[in-house]
């Protein structure tokens, strides 16, 4: 039992040496290893959101500090539109119920979006954990830029849809007049809010998307100037169509924070074509025809130049090898 229990300890050493940077730098595993290294990395992701999913339920109700409580924070866009515009507004700013569990259910849904961001750098540190030795080292340097400008652009986006909600909702229940009197229901309001951080969140990742593409060669800033017309046109369609209330407002708003950023990110592919064009100028390689070739060496080496095999043992007067016998 001992030599079993020294036996598993040994093994789960030798896992660990396995994941170890420092042991095992280039991160070289078999298949299997590669399989067990997923679902491990998997199941802390899994945990991370669990947790988080458990701190935003609570959190929905619980005011912590100064922070206001997140039932507080969604529905503040909708306490925003004024009181004779909501039904019963006699009982103060509240969501209506239709059905029993409706209530635990939005709480769940929100408190589960939330965990996943309050909990992020935990989870997407176990995806990082498990792509990155399959990197090298200027490869990981750009995926850690993608990874927090990408975090950035989709912080923002969402930061926007949230201001534009109170604008929205008051211009869409205006155009009733007198006539209407908006009663949204809880799971309505939160599915609404919920997407629209959603779309603007993931569409505020397009300039980022374009510099990439440039940085590896697939566009550039002359292609880029030239479709300029047809790609705004295109945002503008993507905005009326993206948008879940379909109002003009939020359209407007969606398309134009894209029209600016992708403005943005054409500037930045013309400066790093610019530089591009001003290296290959100091190169030369601007001025070689299309049929030319490169001015590269092409000279072969020759015997005398290759490193010396080193001495066999017979040579040093040591035990002779078996090839060398045969």
């Amino acid at each position: 039992m001992a030599d079993a229990a020294s036996g598993n300890g040994n093994s789960r050493s030798a896992k660990r040496r396995k994941r170890s940077r420092r042991a095992n730098p280039d991160g070289t595993m078999t298949l299997i290893e590669h399989i067990y290294e997923f679902r491990r990395r998997l199941g802390f992701a899994l945990l991370a959101l669990v947790f988080g999913g458990v701190l935003g339920f609570l959190w929905f109700q619980t005011k912590v500090g100064p922070i206001e409580s997140l039932g507080e924070i969604m529905n503040a866009p909708y306490c925003a539109i004024p009181p004779e515009r909501r039904f019963g507004s006699e009982h103060g700013c509240k969501l209506l119920q239709t059905v029993p569990f409706e209530a635990f259910m939005i709480q769940l849904k929100v408190g589960l979006a939330a965990g996943a961001v309050l909990t992020s750098p935990a989870w997407l540190y176990q995806i990082w954990a498990f792509i990155a030795p399959g990197l090298y080292s200027k490869e990981r340097k750009y995926a850690l830029t993608f990874v927090a400008f990408a975090s950035v652009l989709f912080a923002t986006g969402a930061v926007l849809a949230y201001l534009l909600i109170p604008h929205a909702l008051e211009l869409l229940m205006n155009f009733g007049g007198d006539q209407f009197i908006t009663a949204l229901t809880g799971d309505k309001y939160i599915s609404f809010m919920l997407s629209l951080l959603v779309i603007f969140g993931v569409s505020f990742e397009l300039p980022l998307l374009v510099v990439m593409l440039n940085r590896v060669g697939a566009v550039k800033y002359q292609q880029l100037k030239k479709w300029r017309r047809g790609i705004v046109f295109v945002l503008f369609v993507f905005a009326a169509f993206a948008t879940p209330g379909s109002d003009p407002f939020s359209m407007i708003g969606l398309a134009g924070a894209l029209t600016i950023l992708f403005e943005i990110s054409i500037q930045i592919t013309r400066i790093h074509d610019r530089k591009l064009d001003r290296a290959r100028a100091d190169e030369g390689w601007d001025k070689l025809a299309d049929d030319e070739a490169a001015p590269f060496d092409y000279t072969p080496s020759t015997v005398d130049d290759e490193p010396a095999a080193p001495p066999s043992a017979s040579s040093k007067g040591g035990r002779p090898n078996t090839d060398d016998i045969t």
